[in-house]
Protein backbone atom coordinates (compact mmCIF):
# COMPACT_ATOMS: atom_id res chain seq x y z
CA UNK A 1 0.00 0.00 0.00
CA UNK A 2 1.72 3.55 -0.77
CA UNK A 3 2.41 5.76 1.74
CA UNK A 4 -0.28 8.78 1.95
CA UNK A 5 1.35 12.16 0.09
CA UNK A 6 2.29 14.65 2.58
CA UNK A 7 0.21 17.24 1.33
CA UNK A 8 -2.86 14.78 1.66
CA UNK A 9 -4.66 17.78 3.86
CA UNK A 10 -3.67 20.62 1.27
CA UNK A 11 -7.33 22.79 0.95
CA UNK A 12 -7.90 24.11 -2.77
CA UNK A 13 -7.67 27.81 -2.88
CA UNK A 14 -10.39 29.38 -3.95
CA UNK A 15 -10.14 31.49 -6.73
CA UNK A 16 -10.45 35.39 -6.92
CA UNK A 17 -13.20 37.18 -8.36
CA UNK A 18 -11.32 38.09 -11.39
CA UNK A 19 -9.99 34.68 -12.21
CA UNK A 20 -13.30 33.10 -11.67
CA UNK A 21 -14.45 35.61 -14.09
CA UNK A 22 -11.78 34.84 -16.91
CA UNK A 23 -12.91 31.28 -16.04
CA UNK A 24 -16.52 31.52 -17.08
CA UNK A 25 -15.55 33.82 -19.96
CA UNK A 26 -13.30 31.38 -21.64
CA UNK A 27 -15.69 28.65 -21.32
CA UNK A 28 -18.41 30.61 -22.71
CA UNK A 29 -18.75 29.42 -26.14
CA UNK A 30 -20.63 32.62 -27.18
CA UNK A 31 -18.99 34.34 -29.95
CA UNK A 32 -19.91 37.95 -29.28
CA UNK A 33 -19.08 37.78 -25.55
CA UNK A 34 -17.31 39.93 -24.16
CA UNK A 35 -14.34 40.49 -21.05
CA UNK A 36 -14.40 43.89 -19.75
CA UNK A 37 -12.40 43.25 -16.47
CA UNK A 38 -9.21 42.74 -17.94
CA UNK A 39 -6.15 44.93 -16.25
CA UNK A 40 -4.25 45.37 -19.45
CA UNK A 41 -4.18 48.33 -21.37
CA UNK A 42 -5.60 47.21 -24.25
CA UNK A 43 -5.06 48.34 -28.55
CA UNK A 44 -8.24 48.80 -31.37
CA UNK A 45 -7.57 45.62 -32.00
CA UNK A 46 -8.14 43.49 -28.27
CA UNK A 47 -4.29 43.06 -27.89
CA UNK A 48 -2.43 44.41 -24.72
CA UNK A 49 -1.13 48.00 -25.86
CA UNK A 50 2.68 47.49 -26.65
CA UNK A 51 4.22 50.92 -27.94
CA UNK A 52 6.35 50.19 -31.18
CA UNK A 53 9.16 52.41 -29.04
CA UNK A 54 9.27 49.73 -26.75
CA UNK A 55 9.32 46.84 -29.39
CA UNK A 56 12.49 48.63 -31.01
CA UNK A 57 14.39 49.28 -27.87
CA UNK A 58 14.38 45.52 -26.94
CA UNK A 59 15.31 44.70 -30.33
CA UNK A 60 18.18 46.74 -29.65
CA UNK A 61 19.36 45.63 -26.32
CA UNK A 62 19.00 42.23 -27.91
CA UNK A 63 21.83 42.66 -30.31
CA UNK A 64 23.67 45.03 -28.28
CA UNK A 65 27.41 43.51 -28.12
CA UNK A 66 28.44 45.55 -24.72
CA UNK A 67 25.64 44.24 -23.12
CA UNK A 68 26.77 40.95 -20.48
CA UNK A 69 24.32 38.57 -18.80
CA UNK A 70 25.95 39.48 -15.43
CA UNK A 71 23.06 39.27 -12.47
CA UNK A 72 21.28 42.42 -11.59
CA UNK A 73 22.65 44.19 -8.06
CA UNK A 74 19.80 42.94 -5.31
CA UNK A 75 18.19 46.70 -5.30
CA UNK A 76 18.22 46.87 -9.38
CA UNK A 77 20.11 48.48 -12.24
CA UNK A 78 21.46 51.89 -10.98
CA UNK A 79 20.30 53.76 -14.20
CA UNK A 80 16.69 52.39 -13.74
CA UNK A 81 16.43 52.95 -10.29
CA UNK A 82 17.75 56.60 -10.67
CA UNK A 83 15.38 57.18 -13.84
CA UNK A 84 12.27 55.95 -12.14
CA UNK A 85 12.72 58.47 -9.00
CA UNK A 86 13.05 60.84 -11.74
CA UNK A 87 10.03 60.12 -13.18
CA UNK A 88 8.25 59.88 -9.72
CA UNK A 89 9.39 62.84 -8.44
CA UNK A 90 11.05 65.11 -10.93
CA UNK A 91 14.54 66.15 -11.14
CA UNK A 92 14.43 69.14 -8.70
CA UNK A 93 12.75 67.15 -6.10
CA UNK A 94 14.16 68.67 -2.32
CA UNK A 95 14.07 64.86 -1.39
CA UNK A 96 16.26 63.87 -4.14
CA UNK A 97 18.83 66.92 -3.95
CA UNK A 98 19.28 66.19 -0.17
CA UNK A 99 19.80 62.41 -0.74
CA UNK A 100 16.59 61.31 1.53
CA UNK A 101 15.28 58.97 -1.19
CA UNK A 102 16.10 54.94 -1.98
CA UNK A 103 14.86 53.60 -4.68
CA UNK A 104 14.89 49.74 -5.14
CA UNK A 105 13.54 47.53 -8.28
CA UNK A 106 11.45 45.15 -7.29
CA UNK A 107 9.16 42.06 -9.01
CA UNK A 108 6.64 44.19 -10.18
CA UNK A 109 4.55 46.46 -7.85
CA UNK A 110 3.47 43.55 -6.00
CA UNK A 111 6.38 42.95 -5.12
CA UNK A 112 7.49 46.47 -4.21
CA UNK A 113 4.10 46.74 -2.25
CA UNK A 114 5.22 43.01 -0.44
CA UNK A 115 8.82 44.78 0.16
CA UNK A 116 7.63 47.61 1.54
CA UNK A 117 4.91 45.65 3.93
CA UNK A 118 8.52 43.89 5.03
CA UNK A 119 10.20 47.01 5.74
CA UNK A 120 7.34 48.36 7.60
CA UNK A 121 6.48 45.47 9.66
CA UNK A 122 10.01 45.36 10.66
CA UNK A 123 11.41 49.14 11.15
CA UNK A 124 8.59 51.06 11.30
CA UNK A 125 7.99 52.52 14.82
CA UNK A 126 9.73 49.78 15.98
CA UNK A 127 9.65 50.96 19.44
CA UNK A 128 6.40 50.81 19.72
CA UNK A 129 5.88 47.00 18.17
CA UNK A 130 3.79 48.89 15.48
CA UNK A 131 1.91 45.82 13.39
CA UNK A 132 -0.82 48.00 11.86
CA UNK A 133 -3.55 48.95 10.86
CA UNK A 134 -3.07 49.39 7.42
CA UNK A 135 -5.86 51.19 4.99
CA UNK A 136 -6.67 50.49 1.93
CA UNK A 137 -9.48 52.12 -0.45
CA UNK A 138 -12.56 50.74 -1.06
CA UNK A 139 -13.59 49.34 -3.51
CA UNK A 140 -10.65 47.84 -5.19
CA UNK A 141 -10.48 44.15 -6.04
CA UNK A 142 -6.59 43.24 -6.49
CA UNK A 143 -5.12 41.45 -3.49
CA UNK A 144 -3.85 44.38 -1.70
CA UNK A 145 -5.11 42.48 1.89
CA UNK A 146 -2.89 39.87 1.22
CA UNK A 147 -0.05 40.80 0.08
CA UNK A 148 -0.11 42.91 3.42
CA UNK A 149 -0.96 40.03 5.80
CA UNK A 150 1.83 37.80 3.88
CA UNK A 151 4.41 40.30 5.48
CA UNK A 152 3.01 40.01 8.90
CA UNK A 153 0.34 42.66 8.76
CA UNK A 154 -2.94 41.23 9.89
CA UNK A 155 -4.66 44.32 10.51
CA UNK A 156 -5.99 45.77 7.57
CA UNK A 157 -9.37 47.77 7.14
CA UNK A 158 -10.84 50.20 4.46
CA UNK A 159 -11.62 53.73 3.83
CA UNK A 160 -14.28 55.04 1.33
CA UNK A 161 -13.63 56.55 -2.00
CA UNK A 162 -16.60 56.55 -3.60
CA UNK A 163 -20.39 58.07 -3.18
CA UNK A 164 -22.81 55.50 -3.31
CA UNK A 165 -25.49 56.32 -6.32
CA UNK A 166 -23.60 59.42 -7.78
CA UNK A 167 -20.52 57.21 -8.94
CA UNK A 168 -18.27 59.87 -8.51
CA UNK A 169 -15.23 60.25 -5.90
CA UNK A 170 -15.65 61.42 -2.07
CA UNK A 171 -13.54 63.23 -0.66
CA UNK A 172 -15.81 63.55 2.37
CA UNK A 173 -15.69 59.72 3.27
CA UNK A 174 -11.77 59.79 2.20
CA UNK A 175 -11.45 62.54 4.78
CA UNK A 176 -14.14 61.30 7.44
CA UNK A 177 -12.66 57.67 7.51
CA UNK A 178 -8.93 58.91 7.68
CA UNK A 179 -9.37 61.78 10.20
CA UNK A 180 -10.89 58.19 12.58
CA UNK A 181 -7.71 56.29 11.82
CA UNK A 182 -5.78 55.75 15.01
CA UNK A 183 -2.16 57.70 14.15
CA UNK A 184 0.66 55.96 13.05
CA UNK A 185 -1.71 54.17 10.90
CA UNK A 186 -0.59 53.03 7.10
CA UNK A 187 -2.94 54.65 4.15
CA UNK A 188 -2.11 52.80 0.85
CA UNK A 189 -3.61 56.22 -1.87
CA UNK A 190 -3.81 55.93 -5.41
CA UNK A 191 -1.54 58.66 -6.79
CA UNK A 192 -3.36 58.10 -10.37
CA UNK A 193 -7.06 56.38 -10.53
CA UNK A 194 -6.12 53.60 -12.08
CA UNK A 195 -7.07 50.86 -10.38
CA UNK A 196 -10.42 49.52 -9.98
CA UNK A 197 -11.69 51.64 -8.38
CA UNK A 198 -9.03 54.28 -6.81
CA UNK A 199 -9.39 57.55 -5.23
CA UNK A 200 -10.22 59.99 -8.09
CA UNK A 201 -9.47 63.18 -6.49
CA UNK A 202 -8.93 66.96 -7.56
CA UNK A 203 -5.66 68.80 -6.82
CA UNK A 204 -7.61 70.66 -4.15
CA UNK A 205 -8.82 67.71 -2.65
CA UNK A 206 -5.50 65.98 -2.92
CA UNK A 207 -4.15 69.26 -0.27
CA UNK A 208 -6.79 68.28 1.97
CA UNK A 209 -5.76 65.08 2.03
CA UNK A 210 -2.47 65.61 2.69
CA UNK A 211 -3.41 67.82 5.59
CA UNK A 212 -5.49 65.20 7.44
CA UNK A 213 -2.23 62.76 6.69
CA UNK A 214 0.16 65.26 8.22
CA UNK A 215 -2.15 66.11 10.81
CA UNK A 216 -3.04 62.80 12.06
CA UNK A 217 0.16 61.98 11.45
CA UNK A 218 -0.18 58.89 9.06
CA UNK A 219 2.11 57.36 6.62
CA UNK A 220 1.11 57.46 3.36
CA UNK A 221 2.05 54.06 0.48
CA UNK A 222 1.13 55.26 -2.74
CA UNK A 223 0.22 53.21 -5.80
CA UNK A 224 1.77 54.35 -8.96
CA UNK A 225 0.28 53.01 -11.90
CA UNK A 226 0.37 53.42 -15.62
CA UNK A 227 1.69 57.04 -14.95
CA UNK A 228 0.85 59.22 -17.53
CA UNK A 229 -1.80 56.94 -18.74
CA UNK A 230 -4.38 58.73 -16.22
CA UNK A 231 -3.94 62.12 -17.40
CA UNK A 232 -1.98 62.05 -20.51
CA UNK A 233 1.34 63.92 -18.57
CA UNK A 234 3.49 62.07 -16.05
CA UNK A 235 3.98 65.12 -14.46
CA UNK A 236 0.06 65.38 -13.85
CA UNK A 237 -0.32 61.99 -12.43
CA UNK A 238 2.52 62.24 -10.06
CA UNK A 239 1.27 65.34 -8.78
CA UNK A 240 -0.36 64.04 -5.57
CA UNK A 241 2.84 62.48 -4.48
CA UNK A 242 4.73 65.16 -5.43
CA UNK A 243 2.83 67.54 -3.38
CA UNK A 244 3.28 65.08 -0.10
CA UNK A 245 6.82 65.20 -0.61
CA UNK A 246 7.06 69.02 -0.47
CA UNK A 247 5.09 69.13 2.38
CA UNK A 248 7.80 66.66 4.04
CA UNK A 249 6.02 63.62 4.49
CA UNK A 250 7.87 60.40 4.87
CA UNK A 251 6.31 57.62 2.52
CA UNK A 252 6.35 54.83 0.15
CA UNK A 253 5.80 54.50 -3.27
CA UNK A 254 5.35 51.70 -5.32
CA UNK A 255 5.74 52.13 -8.93
CA UNK A 256 4.34 49.89 -11.88
CA UNK A 257 5.69 50.07 -15.65
CA UNK A 258 3.59 47.41 -17.12
CA UNK A 259 0.70 49.56 -18.26
CA UNK A 260 2.60 52.71 -19.33
CA UNK A 261 5.85 51.04 -20.87
CA UNK A 262 3.93 47.83 -22.33
CA UNK A 263 5.93 45.50 -20.13
CA UNK A 264 3.38 43.17 -18.56
CA UNK A 265 5.27 39.35 -18.75
CA UNK A 266 8.60 41.82 -17.52
CA UNK A 267 7.50 42.67 -14.17
CA UNK A 268 9.07 46.08 -13.51
CA UNK A 269 8.33 47.68 -10.39
CA UNK A 270 9.95 50.13 -8.16
CA UNK A 271 9.61 51.00 -4.42
CA UNK A 272 10.19 54.91 -3.58
CA UNK A 273 10.93 55.48 0.00
CA UNK A 274 11.30 59.06 0.96
CA UNK A 275 12.47 59.60 4.64
CA UNK A 276 13.43 63.01 6.56
CA UNK A 277 16.68 62.20 7.36
CA UNK A 278 19.46 61.08 4.69
CA UNK A 279 21.52 59.79 7.92
CA UNK A 280 18.92 56.86 8.13
CA UNK A 281 19.09 55.82 4.46
CA UNK A 282 22.02 53.49 4.76
CA UNK A 283 20.53 51.85 7.61
CA UNK A 284 16.97 51.24 5.31
CA UNK A 285 19.45 50.38 2.31
CA UNK A 286 20.73 47.77 4.15
CA UNK A 287 17.60 46.10 5.23
CA UNK A 288 16.21 46.47 2.04
CA UNK A 289 18.75 44.25 0.62
CA UNK A 290 18.43 42.13 3.31
CA UNK A 291 14.75 41.55 2.25
CA UNK A 292 15.35 41.46 -1.26
CA UNK A 293 17.57 38.52 -1.03
CA UNK A 294 14.81 36.44 1.01
CA UNK A 295 12.13 37.49 -1.37
CA UNK A 296 13.70 37.60 -4.75
CA UNK A 297 17.21 37.92 -4.72
CA UNK A 298 18.20 40.01 -7.94
CA UNK A 299 15.28 41.58 -10.19
CA UNK A 300 15.49 40.92 -13.64
CA UNK A 301 17.48 43.12 -16.20
CA UNK A 302 15.75 43.40 -19.79
CA UNK A 303 12.45 45.63 -18.79
CA UNK A 304 14.35 47.60 -16.41
CA UNK A 305 16.67 48.13 -19.20
CA UNK A 306 13.89 49.22 -21.45
CA UNK A 307 12.88 51.54 -18.98
CA UNK A 308 15.76 53.26 -18.30
CA UNK A 309 17.04 53.19 -22.18
CA UNK A 310 13.35 55.15 -22.98
CA UNK A 311 13.80 57.73 -19.73
CA UNK A 312 17.49 58.62 -19.99
CA UNK A 313 17.25 59.68 -23.91
CA UNK A 314 15.45 63.22 -24.87
CA UNK A 315 14.44 61.30 -28.14
CA UNK A 316 13.13 58.14 -27.15
CA UNK A 317 10.96 59.97 -23.68
CA UNK A 318 9.19 62.77 -26.16
CA UNK A 319 8.30 59.49 -28.02
CA UNK A 320 6.92 57.76 -24.85
CA UNK A 321 5.27 60.80 -23.79
CA UNK A 322 3.45 61.67 -27.14
CA UNK A 323 2.28 57.53 -26.60
CA UNK A 324 1.02 57.90 -23.30
CA UNK A 325 -0.93 61.52 -24.31
CA UNK A 326 -2.83 59.47 -27.37
CA UNK A 327 -3.45 56.01 -24.90
CA UNK A 328 -4.82 58.83 -22.48
CA UNK A 329 -6.95 60.33 -25.08
CA UNK A 330 -8.42 57.46 -26.70
CA UNK A 331 -9.44 56.44 -23.13
CA UNK A 332 -11.89 59.46 -23.18
CA UNK A 333 -12.97 59.32 -26.14
CA UNK A 334 -14.54 55.65 -25.59
CA UNK A 335 -15.97 57.28 -22.52
CA UNK A 336 -17.70 59.84 -24.32
CA UNK A 337 -18.56 57.54 -27.11
CA UNK A 338 -20.57 55.33 -24.49
CA UNK A 339 -22.03 57.80 -22.56
CA UNK A 340 -23.78 59.08 -26.32
CA UNK A 341 -24.58 55.26 -26.83
CA UNK A 342 -26.41 55.25 -23.56
CA UNK A 343 -28.24 58.61 -24.09
CA UNK A 344 -28.97 57.79 -27.87
CA UNK A 345 -30.63 54.10 -26.42
CA UNK A 346 -32.40 56.25 -23.66
CA UNK A 347 -30.64 54.07 -20.90
CA UNK A 348 -32.17 55.42 -17.62
CA UNK A 349 -30.58 58.09 -15.30
CA UNK A 350 -27.32 60.04 -16.10
CA UNK A 351 -24.02 58.85 -17.61
CA UNK A 352 -21.84 61.24 -17.05
CA UNK A 353 -19.47 60.10 -14.19
CA UNK A 354 -18.62 58.12 -17.09
CA UNK A 355 -16.55 61.06 -18.43
CA UNK A 356 -15.72 62.50 -15.05
CA UNK A 357 -13.76 59.37 -14.01
CA UNK A 358 -10.23 59.02 -15.32
CA UNK A 359 -7.26 56.04 -15.59
CA UNK A 360 -8.17 52.78 -17.20
CA UNK A 361 -11.56 51.93 -15.32
CA UNK A 362 -14.87 53.15 -14.78
CA UNK A 363 -17.44 52.32 -12.46
CA UNK A 364 -20.95 52.25 -14.24
CA UNK A 365 -22.76 52.30 -11.24
CA UNK A 366 -24.69 49.21 -12.13
CA UNK A 367 -25.47 46.60 -9.23
CA UNK A 368 -24.69 43.39 -8.29
CA UNK A 369 -27.65 41.83 -10.10
CA UNK A 370 -27.51 43.72 -13.28
CA UNK A 371 -23.28 42.81 -13.92
CA UNK A 372 -25.08 39.10 -13.61
CA UNK A 373 -27.54 40.28 -15.97
CA UNK A 374 -24.97 40.90 -18.22
CA UNK A 375 -22.99 37.68 -17.90
CA UNK A 376 -25.53 35.34 -18.03
CA UNK A 377 -27.94 36.62 -20.68
CA UNK A 378 -25.39 39.03 -22.63
CA UNK A 379 -21.91 37.56 -22.27
CA UNK A 380 -20.64 40.69 -21.30
CA UNK A 381 -17.98 40.58 -18.23
CA UNK A 382 -17.32 43.00 -15.75
CA UNK A 383 -16.13 43.53 -12.29
CA UNK A 384 -18.40 42.36 -9.29
CA UNK A 385 -18.74 45.81 -8.29
CA UNK A 386 -19.72 46.79 -11.94
CA UNK A 387 -16.37 48.35 -13.23
CA UNK A 388 -15.03 48.11 -16.50
CA UNK A 389 -12.06 48.26 -18.16
CA UNK A 390 -12.61 50.82 -20.70
CA UNK A 391 -9.72 50.13 -23.17
CA UNK A 392 -11.52 46.52 -23.92
CA UNK A 393 -14.75 48.50 -25.90
CA UNK A 394 -13.38 49.09 -29.30
CA UNK A 395 -15.56 49.73 -32.20
CA UNK A 396 -16.47 46.25 -32.84
CA UNK A 397 -18.30 46.13 -29.64
CA UNK A 398 -19.18 49.63 -28.78
CA UNK A 399 -22.53 49.25 -30.13
CA UNK A 400 -23.06 45.69 -28.01
CA UNK A 401 -21.70 47.04 -24.62
CA UNK A 402 -23.97 50.11 -25.11
CA UNK A 403 -26.98 48.04 -25.49
CA UNK A 404 -26.22 45.24 -23.48
CA UNK A 405 -25.89 48.38 -20.66
CA UNK A 406 -29.37 49.29 -21.74
CA UNK A 407 -31.06 46.10 -21.75
CA UNK A 408 -29.47 44.99 -17.72
CA UNK A 409 -31.21 48.80 -16.73
CA UNK A 410 -34.55 47.92 -18.34
CA UNK A 411 -35.19 44.39 -18.54
CA UNK A 412 -36.55 42.31 -15.64
CA UNK A 413 -34.00 40.97 -13.59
Amino acid sequence: MATPSVFCDTPTVPLSARSRLLAAFRKDPQPDRVFLAGSEHQREDGHALVPPLIWKIKQQISTDPTLHADFAPALGLPEFTRRATELALGRECRAVVENRVLGIQTVGCTGAVRLGAQLLRCWYNRSTGWRGPVYIPSPFYDSLTAVFQAAGLPDVRQYRCWEAGQWAASEGHVLEDLRAAPEQAVVVLCATAYCPVATDLSQKHWKHLAHVLERRKLFPFFLMLGQGLCLGDPEQDAWPLRHCVSLGLELFCAQSFSHSFGLYGERVGHLLLVLKQNTLLLALQSQAESAVRSLWSRPATLGARVVATVLSNPANLAEWREGVRSAAERCVLIRERLREKLRLLGAPGSWDHLTQQGGLYCCTGLSAEQVAFLAKSRHVYLLPGGALNVTAINSCNMDYVAESIHLALTSPL
